[in-house]
């Protein structure tokens, strides 16, 4: 579960990054989001590395920027030659900022705003994922209204395949039933939509079946619906792009089931891209890992405030809801062991600090006789906690902390109590 290169030190403290993170807590505070940097370029060039040996000539990684929107890993991953997904303005313009090119942007999103589609154009993103009518209805009114001599837009067809993978309801994607795309009947009258269109090109279609996925058969059967509908209405071969998604799973306790390996899933994906005709000449495969990039790259820190012996032993810490909110969502399991005393045998409540009942970060953590003060390392942190941080009960978001060869820097701040009123209107 914790990033690569991670290690008990001499100390019998845990080490990230070459830091030893009791001391990266007295130094930056808590809580505190820790990420090993070279954890995030190895995952990175493992991606582009198993598409250069699966043999597929046009195959990129696209990052799913939700998973971690932080300026520092998007800047890190365009220089490692990965692209960006992005599926709001507010996205599209952290990318930008971060040294992504236009054309290496991919633009999700099933209500996209008028205004948010606008600035997609006028960027000249590479793709733009088209998820329902309304949305072409709005692209045909805008292209109409520009000026005219420009390149046509690139789109994909966002299609719900009716494939299901084992995964929590909330973060499942690919049923009949979705918020997300075009259902198979539908994706045809889109595609002939898109074709009369000037100033769109339909490049290709786009499927996402789901997230934290822990085996491979369902994006076996992803690729076999998407390639059946392409032969069926762009005969022969298909379309230009084929963008299978993410979804890739990662491990987040010793007791789950290990996932597949990068090398493992992207195979798999290029073999079937090549079973149903995708990898030809001039064909071009996508795929949008997020939490399988950076997951198992970053930990968070808390510092124990009080320690409760009821029916159960209650570990309350610094942080909780507001800094990880996905076990609330998601019902999502961790891990969390004391940084100087790891491997506990207590079975422990980590519960945080917020005046909910369900701000429980580990149901059953086994620490090692917990005490106020104690340094707490929850790992596999690195996706989407930073990104659903909130301030509930006023607590202010953590800091980032990039570690590398035992050097930390910040990269993003704590946020102060007046940045909690930096907004108002007085």
């Amino acid at each position: 579960m914790f990033p690569l290169g991670s290690r008990l030190n001499e100390r019998g403290r845990v080490e990230v990054g070459g830091c030893d993170t009791v001391e990266l807590a007295r130094e930056f505070g808590t809580p505190a989001y820790v990420v090993a940097e070279d954890d995030l370029r190895a995952r990175a060039r493992a991606f582009v590395q198993a598409g250069a040996t699966a043999g597929h000539a046009d195959f990129h990684t696209v990052f799913a920027s939700k998973a971690f929107p932080c300026t520092a890993v998007l800047a890190l991953f365009a220089q490692e030659g990965l692209w960006c997904d992005v599926a709001s303005g507010g996205e599209l313009h952290l990318a930008l900022n971060a040294g992504y090119a236009a054309e290496r942007i991919v633009m999700h999103g099933n209500a996209k705003s008028e205004a948010e589609l606008q600035m997609v154009l006028e960027t000249r993103v590479g793709l733009i994922v088209v998820d329902n009518f309304d949305e072409l209805d709005r692209l045909e009114r805008l292209i109409a209204g520009d000026a005219h001599g420009r390149e046509p837009q690139g789109v994909l067809i966002r299609v719900t395949p009716d494939v299901r993978g084992e995964t929590h309801e909330k973060i499942s994607t690919g049923q009949a039933d979705s918020k997300f795309g075009f259902s198979m009947d539908d994706a045809r009258a889109a595609i002939e939509r898109v074709e009369g269109i000037d100033g769109l090109e339909l490049a290709g279609l786009h499927a996402h079946i789901g997230s934290q996925l822990l085996e491979l058969d369902p994006f076996r059967c992803e690729v076999a619906e998407l390639a059946k509908l392409g032969s069926e209405t762009h005969p022969p071969g298909g379309f230009s792009v084929w963008d299978l998604g993410g979804g890739l799973g990662v491990a987040y306790t010793e007791s789950q089931p290990s996932p597949p390996t990068i090398e493992e899933y992207v195979g798999m994906l290029v073999r079937g891209a090549r079973e149903h005709g995708m990898d030809a000449p001039g064909k071009r495969l996508l795929i949008e890992p997020g939490r399988a990039l950076t997951a198992n790259a970053g930990v968070t820190l808390y510092t124990v405030e009080s320690v409760k012996r009821n029916v159960s032993t209650w570990v309350g810490v610094d942080g909780g809801m507001s800094d990880n909110l996905r076990p609330m969502l998601y019902c999502a399991s961790y891990e969390a062991h004391v940084a100087d005393r790891f491997g506990g045998a207590t079975s422990c409540v980590l519960a945080g600090k917020h005046c909910e009942s369900g701000d429980v970060i580990v149901r059953e953590a086994l620490l090692d006789d917990p005490r106020p003060g104690d340094v707490i390392v929850t790992p596999a942190t690195g996706a989407y906690g930073f990104a659903m941080a909130n301030n509930y009960n006023g607590v202010p978001r953590p800091p980032v902390i990039f570690c590398r060869d035992g050097d930390a820097r910040e990269v993003v701040r704590r946020e102060s109590f007046d940045d909690l009123i930096a907004r108002d209107v007085r």
